[in-house]
């Protein structure tokens, strides 16, 4: 019985974890079949969306309110090369790009899209403005001049700046460019081959998440600049462009070749421009001679085949790998004389079969009803097996060459072109900061813009910007019920994975504690053996008396038992339980005469007198 209920319940938890993940299934399905309905219907509407994306917002609920935070545009204190904040509403300052793309479209050569200075869609801060990127696959170009060109000399450089994705980010850049400084620098003539000194910042297509720090390197011996590569961070960068909130992205570069690329003030990359650039600043010293070749007697075969080896006399090359088994027997009441496939009778010509045209018709092959209950049908042949004299072709065995050499690879040279830069922290100064984007992603937030030279005042500056956005956010961010609701809306899917991670560990605990089998009350025995406490019991004499009286009853029941067994001897027993009882009635009376004869008069005085 027990067995039979701890298999009911087995197959109970298996029947609700088995109705839970169809359940699941099910609605992840739809889910998936409304997105692809979806993402159809936005390629095919996609002008009709853009035109009416006002009125969507007018009529999209109001998101919950947030919590009132004051706020105070940063000021920039200490030693700055450039501080924007944008809190003026205005694009004083920075000049929009009017050029064109060489070699390109002339539909899309022409940098035109459009930039504001406007508050988050989602803003904690009322009165907190950025630079907002405003279209989608379109080419971008802002710029703004430095306080004073920046040189690379004692001192480190810090960048940082500020990004949102606001919508995410589908293919596109967020990274700023410092342009070196130049009297051929011109703002209005801004474009993507416009010399710059360093390009830092987030970029992403696909699946594929960068942070670039790019730097441009001169050659010292020819004067040609070549772009140079960090390292890719080790770290998954995935969160920082799709939870849509605003991050702060610093770059130190200090005078000792080392660097450090930060999130957050996190460090998520470092390294030194002399080891963790690709390719790197100094060539080799030594290069491959281009005019050396393999002689022709050269030979690289670590190994060759015995010349002395001489085939076997007794090696049959021609041997067949297979051969038919003498030991095989035609199986009994194997059809010799009936076909494996015969024409179906059943079949008829088709009435539009033109002879000439068509040929002569023949029924369709179907299997010989007579060849089912036969072990086979047809001309039997015996069955192949492998043939124990079987050797292939002969071949020598191979051995180590003695004239091996290893593989050739040519001589090395000094390198023509080789410098050594033991500085390549000393790169071009720059006197502007810039953005040149291509997106196909709108609505990019950029805010608080800093280039200094000390830490204290880049972290000064954070504080006062991306860390009062960073307070603001989390006393607005929901509770963990609030996030799990909101999850579950986004994807309905949710739901069901919140009742089987509630509902079912609820009824597997009822099931298994709730519906077991009753235990009966333990003995006296097993209080004995416990030591646990015993409810309460009857007095012992009442206990003793109820002994005595079951003690009673089973004698009487045995006696009579005996009586019904043999009755001469239950005859004796009565005749000696008589017996018994005359002579008790006999001391009895004895014991009262001597009573009678103590209390009289004449024993006292003769116990007087004694």
């Amino acid at each position: 019985m027990r067995a039979a209920t701890m298999k009911l319940k087995a197959q109970l938890c298996v029947l609700l974890l088995a109705l839970g993940l169809c359940v699941t299934l099910h609605v992840r399905a739809q889910e998936d079949d409304v997105d692809v309905e979806d993402d159809l219907g936005n390629l095919e509407d996609e002008e009709l969306l853009d035109g009416g994306m006002e009125e969507e917002e007018k009529s999209a609920p109001a998101p919950a309110s947030a919590p009132t935070v004051t706020y105070k545009a940063p000021e920039p204190k200490g030693e700055h090369f450039f501080a924007e904040s944008f809190d003026k509403g205005t694009l004083d300052g920075w000049v929009v790009s009017k050029a064109k793309k060489e070699d390109i479209d002339e539909e899309i050569a022409k940098y035109d899209g459009k930039w504001e200075v406007e508050e988050l869609k989602d803003t904690k801060l009322p009165g907190d403005k950025g630079l907002v990127l405003k279209s989608r696959a379109k080419h971008h170009a802002i710029s703004a001049l430095l306080l004073r060109p920046f040189t690379f000399d004692t001192k480190p450089l810090i960048v940082q700046y500020e990004v949102n994705f606001q919508t995410g980010i589908d293919c596109g850049g967020a990274y700023v460019k410092l342009l070196s400084q130049s009297p051929d620098l011109d703002l209005d003539e801004f474009v993507d081959k416009t010399p710059y000194t360093i390009m830092f910042g987030p970029d992403k297509c696909g699946e594929d998440y960068k942070l670039h720090f790019i730097f441009r390197h001169k050659n010292p011996k020819t004067g040609e600049f070549e772009e140079k590569h960090a390292k890719k961070p080790e770290s998954d960068l995935r969160t920082y462009y799709t939870d849509k909130k605003t991050h702060l992205y610093t770059l130190v570069l200090n005078p000792d070749n080392s660097f450090e690329i930060l999130i957050d003030q996190t460090v998520v990359n470092s390294g030194n421009l002399l080891t963790d650039m690709t390719p790197p600043v100094n060539p080799p010293a030594e290069i491959e001679d281009p005019d050396d070749h393999k002689p022709e007697d050269w030979d690289e075969r670590p190994k060759i085949q015995d010349p002395d080896a001489v085939k076997p006399e007794d090696w049959d090359e021609d041997a067949p790998a297979k051969i038919s088994d003498e030991d095989a027997v035609k199986p009994d009441g194997w059809l010799d004389d009936e076909p494996e496939y015969i024409g179906d009778p059943d079949a008829i010509k088709p009435e539009d079969w033109d002879e000439d045209m068509d040929g002569e018709w023949e029924a369709p092959q179907v299997p010989n009803p007579a060849c089912e209950s036969a072990p086979g049908c047809g001309k039997w042949e015996r069955p192949t097996i492998d043939n124990p004299n079987y050797k292939g072709k002969w071949k020598a065995p191979m051995i180590d060459n003695p004239n091996y050499q290893g593989v050739w690879k040519p001589r090395k040279i000094p390198n023509p072109d080789f410098f050594e830069d033991l500085h390549p922290f000393r790169m071009t100064p720059f006197s502007a900061v810039g953005l040149e984007l291509w997106s196909m992603s709108s609505d990019i937030f950029f805010d608080n813009f800093f280039i200094t030279y000390d830490r204290n005042t880049a972290e000064r500056w954070a504080e006062e910007g991306w860390g009062l956005k960073k307070a603001a956010e989390g006393a607005a961010e929901p509770g963990l019920m609030n996030q799990m609701i909101s999850a579950a809306e986004e994807r309905p899917w949710l739901w069901v994975v919140y009742v089987l991670t509630v509902a079912l560990p609820l009824v597997l605990v009822i099931v298994f504690c709730c519906t077991g089998k009753k235990k009966s009350a333990p003995s006296a025995a097993e209080y004995k053996k416990t030591d646990e406490p015993q409810p309460d019991v009857k007095d012992d004499a009442e206990e003793e008396k109820e002994e005595e009286e079951e003690e009673e009853k089973a004698e009487e029941s045995e006696e009579k038992d005996n009586a019904e067994d043999s009755p001469a001897e239950g005859d004796a027993e009565e005749e000696a339980e008589v017996e018994k009882q005359e002579e008790e009635e006999d001391k009895s009376d004895e014991k009262q005469e001597d009573e009678v004869l103590r209390r009289s008069p004449r024993s006292k005085a003769k116990a007087r007198k004694d």
